[in-house]
């Protein structure tokens, strides 16, 4: 019994610690920390994605991996431009990636540039 107490509490910080990490500042979310594609989202192109009620959605797509966030005006309400037809994907929101998706559009989103 002596044994299996003294596993146990010798197991348990080791299991805790592998939760997560201990640090205390939170990693910068503004870089992708990939091998490829590892530009600051700054220097990426922003498109525009109209989600099926019409309202609009800022995108960005690295060639790895993609970005999504609400339009928002500047009292924090969503943005309904009308800019495009329901799913539809407007703007450079590919430019500047490092590699290229298939040209094969999806069956719900239309894509335009």
């Amino acid at each position: 019994m002596t044994a299996i107490r003294t596993l146990a509490i010798l197991t348990i910080p080791v299991v805790l610690a592998a939760c997560g990490e201990f640090t205390a500042t939170p990693p910068n979310k503004g870089f992708d920390r990939g091998l490829i594609g590892d530009k600051h989202l700054s220097q990426l192109k922003a498109g525009i994605w109209v989600d099926p009620t019409g309202c609009d959605h800022w995108i960005i797509d690295d060639g790895i991996e993609g970005y999504l966030s609400a339009r928002l005006d500047k009292y924090g309400k969503p943005v309904c431009s009308g800019i495009a037809p329901p799913n539809v994907a407007t703007g450079p929101f590919k430019a500047g990636e490092d590699i290229t998706d298939p040209t094969t559009p999806s069956e719900n989103v239309t894509y335009t540039r």
